[in-house]
């Protein structure tokens, strides 16, 4: 079991060292020249001032050695000051990943409990108004973008029903929750769909097993059938798609954040493209990658605990 973890954490390792390159890479390669907005404006420009920033801001420096000495900063969690506001990147991050968290992280349950109670619900009313009912809405929901449904949940619980506020991120756990409550809702709408197909179909082919055709014909009861062969068995794939579908969410926030007027780190990655923050765009890219990578490592890592039969595939003879 270590062995493979260590497996594992050396190549989450591998893959973010050649994510971060990418990264550096991509957003050096965009256009628009950062010593330029450095050098306070195209009508403050100078050949002599634009080569002192370059030399001073190590851009003059070839690409490799501009990433080795990211690189190496980032590992002293040194992240670099911004462009555009001047400050430490770190403290923005540290300031606005906290929204970003709760927004995920409400949006995570909603879709969980939503999700996993739908499919649970339409797997075992297979075949009735309630299955089609299910796969209906879930169909219309997936294609629904988030935006899109993010302005509707605005346009109606918000502006004509007043109920939820529509901008900001609220004060305490209350008010958190409740001004995160419409962005969290819209992020989970296509999450929710997504979960329920999936629910539905793991369960109905762990109801099909032949373990529980004996356990029916031993006259067990149908509710504990469902509770510990069926939805147990079909835990693996849901908790993996769950999984994923969290670790996309912290690389999407940008979008709702947007339509909210949400202070999270997808609405300061918008600002950091526009203006040429680089050290900024660079370092929430980064997070979002790291999270997303170390939130679907942590899931295959606990798949094997929630479906035996891969532990003892796994496990030697």
């Amino acid at each position: 079991m270590f062995v493979s973890i260590g497996r594992r954490l050396a190549g989450l390792l591998a893959t973010l060292l050649a994510a971060s390159f990418v990264i550096f890479a991509a957003v050096y390669a965009a256009p628009g020249d950062p010593a330029v907005f450095l050098a306070g404006g195209r009508d403050k420009l100078t050949p002599e001032r634009l080569a002192a920033v370059r030399e001073q801001y190590h851009l003059d420096e070839p690409l490799v050695v501009q990433y080795g000495r990211w690189l190496w900063d980032c590992l002293h969690l040194d992240l670099g000051r911004s462009f555009q506001y001047g400050d430490q990147v770190s403290d923005l991050l540290a300031s606005r990943f906290p929204t970003t968290l709760a927004l995920v992280g409400y949006a995570t349950v909603l879709f969980v409990v939503l999700g996993v109670g739908a499919g649970v619900l339409a797997a075992v009313r297979r075949g009735s108004w309630v299955d089609s009912a299910v796969v209906g809405t879930t169909t219309l929901t997936a294609s629904v973008p988030s935006f899109v449904g993010g302005i509707a949940l605005v346009a109606f619980f918000g502006v004509r029903l007043g109920w939820f506020p529509v901008t900001g991120s609220g004060e305490g756990f209350g008010g958190t929750l409740h001004h995160l409550t419409l962005p969290a809702l819209a992020m989970a709408l296509g999450a929710v769909a997504v979960i329920a197909r999936v629910t539905r179909q793991a369960m109905v082919e762990a109801g099909a097993a032949d373990h529980v055709e004996v356990a029916r014909a031993a006259g067990l009861p149908e509710r504990r059938i469902i509770r510990r062969h069926v939805l147990r068995n079909a835990l693996g794939p849901v908790v993996t798609m769950c999984g994923l579908v969290t670790a996309g969410m912290l690389a999407g926030t940008v979008a709702i954040e947007t339509v909210f007027g949400l202070s999270g780190i997808g609405s300061l990655l918008v600002g950091a493209v526009n203006s040429h923050d680089f050290p900024v765009a660079q370092a929430v890219l980064l997070l979002m990658v790291a999270g997303y990578i170390t939130v679907t490592t942590l899931v295959d890592l606990v798949h094997p605990l929630l479906d035996p039969r891969l532990k003892a595939m796994r496990s030697p003879a």
